[in-house]
């Protein structure tokens, strides 16, 4: 029996041993996936609070719920461990590491290429690796394989297998989670897409499987793409009906009723999370070395990226039009989560927000009630979010809805404020009829 033949029949039996590199957002929930479809998962973090919280079969993230990995911990089906030395015995590893990007604007491989470096330490024959960690076309082939395969002379696609298949996690989101959202699989050679997939079906209920690695890449970065540049030009079109004195988000819910051929995006004070802001840029810095520029892509991170700006500067109006001065007022943010309902501050547009709206001179203060605290660390400061929110709306100069949180009770907030600027429509009819509320 071939390498390929006894590991498939692992896979296929749930006997292999698997291990989840990095346990956020998206490995953490894929780690819960694989053990309760039978398969025996070790997690592996350099976090040692993530682990400890772990082994006592509690989770940290809202998505994941705690009595799950209980269960699991409790049946033998998931444990996990700071020691990547576990990896020697494991047949199918998964590697789900953040790619940031720099404040430069280039790709952040270093999360990457620690994995990778930890496991080429434990490499050996019969395993199957999969990267999930959203990059740029080319990572697995140019970055993985050198140093999982050539250089300890194992050869990709007999000795071992290699694939990649994107992360596409949505936190919050209940409908579509890691089980039932398909997932894509393209593997280095042939054979390695099909040891991917033949593993990957053991756990999740739909895979689709591409030719090549580098499709499956890129076919990450044409989701993300796609809602970038949309979310960019609806953001430009709410600039231009506010130049027309046209209200965009009637304009939008009009549109919205034909059909077929058009597709809903509504616009905001910038985009958030780990994907949408970042993803497409690692296509534009690739396409670089090729002498190409994404011009869709630069032209809606453009319009994006200015987004917190020009919120900004319509509060600053707003505020003079009511005769006050933006410097030395008091500002309340209202939600800092990068989407509604969840407590990920990730690439928020809240942060720029808060950050521009400090430099303007203004006392700003937050609410949120999924986010208790906010460190940012590059500009270097800290603040937490207000105990009794409506005395806080009540006490503002402005309040500035930055996330429309399902829980805020918007009337009440527009009786009790003497200014609301709505980044996202959260007051709909009720700010479109208020004197003290001004939409995006």
């Amino acid at each position: 029996m071939s390498t390929k033949e006894t590991l498939v029949r692992k896979l296929k039996d749930k006997n292999a041993k698997i291990a989840i590199l990095g346990l956020g957002y998206v490995g953490l929930p894929l780690a819960v996936v694989f053990g309760e479809a039978g398969f025996h998962v070790t997690g592996v973090d350099p976090d040692q609070r993530k682990i400890d919280a772990l082994v006592k079969g509690e989770s940290y993230i809202p998505d994941v719920k705690t009595e799950v990995v209980a269960k699991l911990v409790r049946d033998g089906k998931f444990t996990a461990t700071t020691d990547f030395s576990v990896l020697k015995n494991m047949d199918a590893v998964s590697i789900c590491v953040p790619t940031p990007l720099r404040q430069t604007g280039d790709p952040d491989m270093s999360f990457i290429i620690s994995a990778t470096e930890e496991l080429a330490k434990y490499m050996h024959t019969g395993m199957v690796i999969v990267l999930e960690s959203t990059t740029y076309p080319g990572t697995t082939r140019e970055l993985l394989l050198p140093k999982l395969g050539v250089e300890h002379n194992l050869t990709v696609g007999v000795d071992w297998f290699l694939a990649f298949s994107p992360e596409r996690v949505d936190p919050g989101r209940e409908d579509y989670t890691t089980i039932n959202t398909p997932k894509v699989v393209g593997g280095i050679t042939e054979a390695c897409g099909e040891v991917a997939t033949i593993w990957y079906e053991g756990a999740i209920k739909t895979v689709h499987h591409v030719s090549t690695a580098e499709a499956a890449e890129m076919s990450k970065l044409l989701e993300n793409t796609f809602r970038m540049i949309n979310i960019g030009l609806v953001n430009e079109l709410a600039i231009m009906c506010e130049r027309l004195g046209v209200d965009v988000w009637e304009v939008i819910e009009a549109a919205a009723t034909k059909p077929f051929g058009f597709m809903k995006f509504t616009p905001g004070p910038g985009l958030g999370g780990h994907c949408i802001p970042i993803d497409p840029l690692y296509l534009s810095w690739k396409m670089k070395s090729f002498n190409y520029n994404a011009r869709f892509i630069e032209l809606a991170s453009e319009i994006n990226t200015n987004m917190p700006r020009y919120v900004v500067s319509r509060i600053l109006e707003g505020m003079n039009d009511r005769g006050k001065p933006l410097k030395g007022s008091q500002v309340l943010v209202l939600g800092v989560a990068y989407k509604p309902d969840i407590n990920d501050v990730r690439e928020s547009p809240a942060l720029d927000v808060i950050g521009l709206l400090q430099k303007k001179g203004a006392i700003v203060e937050y609410h949120d009630p999924y986010i208790p605290h906010i460190h940012h660390e590059y500009d270097g400061w800290q603040m937490d979010s207000v105990q009794d929110m409506m005395k806080s709306v009540q006490e503002a100069d402005v309040v500035v809805i930055v996330t429309n949180h399902g829980q805020y009770d918007y009337k009440a907030i527009i009786e009790a404020a003497s200014f609301v600027f709505d980044s996202r429509n959260a007051t709909g009819k009720l700010g479109k009829n208020s004197g003290k509320v001004e939409r995006l």
